[in-house]
């Protein structure tokens, strides 16, 4: 029956602009304090609960800065031993007890990401608005801000930043002790993002031993793994410390890719081959994911939407004529009800006795037995307090920032300038890796296969001296044909060389271009070119039966082109 009281913006909006300067002050605003996970039973989702002040201290800018700190020079000092000691394994690195470690701890990390991934991906699902919620991509983006209070579009709990205080927009959702109740259920706080993305940024400690594993096995730590391993330290704490909204996206995508990760190491570990496309799919999706949440993190800075407050107002005269119009209207059907209600005459006659008088506001006052208004005027009282807290309380649609502090900008910007560096350090990595090589067993020429190419460079002196040779032993082709000294052998004869030797260079090349690096199969191939073939195993020492004696030129002709032209019979052509 009253008019509504909100504004000319029929449906809430979302906006894109500049973000505010006060989110950019450093160092960070250290309001609010961290928010513990919710105690809840144990269920698969939370097998355990955290203690509080376990959390809160565990949240203490030290602990990271501390941990990344010695995690980082220690990996450059032991960089250097290794090299000194030319990279050779360290002796526990070949003890069937570390293998052993290395495979439980690759099970361990896949069997623990996927349970995280799977805790946050039910905590984003039970976060987001129904598909058919009227206020569509603008309720998401409340979801995805506001990640603390009951679920609801303008429900969401904000800090003000002037007022060091948690507030709700929503006057019918109150506070716990001045902070977000934990019992609230429906944003990604407390649906699993507080339980979740403080375990995660705790397993980031645990993570160096990927790092010591290399180095146990003598080989280099490379600066992306520091730079990724204490940059990931640092991020996850920022995240959870200053409540950050996007920390759901580390949490949620990165989980899942580590539990692709892990199980691929837990498979090399045990020796299982894995195809190369599955290593370099890896690879791309953790570009991409670092590409996508970069973007999706630093989005936050600039969004901003409507929802609809609670304002309070004076109550209008207009409103107050309304008011006592519809009590009027009502107040005929409620008198009996009410005259039933007053328990005796005696309240009714006094009020009979004031409205004679013309006390009219007197009347109004008077109260029954139970020390409430009766008659009309219950009515016209209880129409009137409706109206007023009604008018007190209109609602109307006010523009938020996504983000309400520095410090949620601070972890914002802390893992886009994160994030960036490692985007091109892996895309580095991806090109060199398996762009540069169509193989990824390919390698440069190795020292045995620049002999064989210098020993096919010298066979093709020797054969040209062989040609010059049969050339004297047969003519020189220089007759004219009055002579008839021409030899038509010796032309077949220099034929039959270049043939031969084009074929064996051919192979050769064949060979050069597929650069194996297996020592074995380099062997063979030279063997092969070379026209030699293994002695068998048995009977090595023993002497062969004599054949027919061999000329010089045929034991100087391994590779059978200067034979004789034979006939279809088998015998030698005259």
């Amino acid at each position: 029956m009253f008019e509504s009281l909100l504004d000319r913006r029929v449906r809430p909006n979302i906006y894109l602009g500049l973000p505010t300067s006060s989110l950019f002050e450093f160092p960070p605003n250290p309001h609010p304090d961290p928010l513990p996970a919710p105690l809840t039973e144990r269920t698969w989702e939370q097998p355990f609960n955290i203690p509080p002040a376990l959390y809160a201290k565990l949240l203490d800018v030290r602990v990271p800065i501390t941990i990344a700190s010695v995690y980082a020079v220690t990996v450059v000092i032991v960089n250097r031993i290794n090299k000194s000691r030319g990279n050779k394994p360290w002796g526990i690195s070949k003890t069937r007890l570390f293998k052993a470690f290395v495979i439980l701890h690759n099970v361990f990390l896949a069997v623990y990401s996927a349970w995280t991934f799977a805790g946050m991906f039910q905590a984003f699902r039970n976060s987001m608005p129904d598909r058919d919620d009227p206020n569509g991509i603008v309720g998401v983006a409340d979801a995805l801000c506001k990640i603390n209070g009951p679920r609801g579009l303008g429900n969401g709990a904000m800090f003000n930043p002037t007022t060091e205080r948690w507030e709700m927009p929503n006057t019918q959702y109150k506070l716990a002790g001045g902070v977000p109740d934990p019992t609230d259920v429906g944003r990604l706080w407390n649906q699993g993002l507080a339980y979740f993305g403080w375990i995660f940024y705790l397993s980031k400690f645990y993570e160096v031993l990927d790092t010591a594993i290399i180095l146990a096995k003598g080989k280099r730590s490379s600066t992306l793994q520091t730079y990724h391993h204490a940059g990931a330290m640092m991020c996850m704490w920022a995240g959870i410390r200053y409540v950050a909204p996007p920390i759901w996206i580390f949490a949620l995508v990165n989980s899942a890719i580590h539990a692709l990760m892990y199980t691929y190491y837990t498979l090399t570990a045990l020796n299982i081959r894995i195809p190369n496309r599955v290593k370099r799919s890896l690879t791309t999706m953790q570009i991409t994911q670092f590409i996508v949440g970069t973007a999706m993190a630093a989005i936050h800075l600039f969004i901003s939407y409507d929802i609809p407050v609670s304002i309070p107002s004076g109550l209008s005269p207009r409103h107050k004529a309304t008011a006592v119009a519809a009590a009027s209207s009502a107040a005929e059907s409620g008198i009996a009800a009410a005259t039933a209600a007053a328990g005796s005459l005696g309240p009714w006659l006094k009020k009979l006795a004031f409205r004679a008088a013309g006390a009219e506001g007197i009347a109004e006052n008077v109260l029954n037995a139970q020390g409430q208004h009766f008659g009309v005027d219950a009515v016209h009282s209880a129409k009137l307090a409706e109206a007023r807290t009604a008018a007190q309380h209109a609602l109307e649609y006010r523009t938020i920032d996504c983000l309400d502090t520095s410090g949620q900008a601070f972890a914002v910007w802390l893992n886009v300038m994160y994030l960036l560096p490692l985007t091109y350090l892996f895309a580095r990595f991806f090109v060199r890796s398996y762009l540069h090589r169509k193989d990824p067993n390919a390698k440069h020429p190795t020292h045995i296969q620049n002999a064989e190419k210098a020993g096919m460079d010298a066979l093709k002196g020797v054969s040209r001296e062989i040609h010059r040779a049969v050339f004297e032993m047969h003519g020189d082709g220089s007759s004219t044909e009055e002579e008839g000294s021409s030899t038509p052998r010796a032309q077949a004869y220099e034929a039959s060389v270049k043939d031969a030797m084009n074929a064996q260079q051919k192979k050769v090349d064949e060979k050069m271009s597929k650069t194996t690096s297996d020592p074995e199969k380099i062997k063979k191939v030279d063997d092969e070119a070379e026209g030699f073939s293994k002695v068998p195993a048995k009977g090595r020492g023993k002497r062969s039966k004599k054949g027919p004696e061999a000329s010089p030129v045929e034991e100087s002709n391994p590779f059978g082109v200067l034979e004789p032209e034979k006939n279809v019979n088998g015998a030698p052509s005259s």
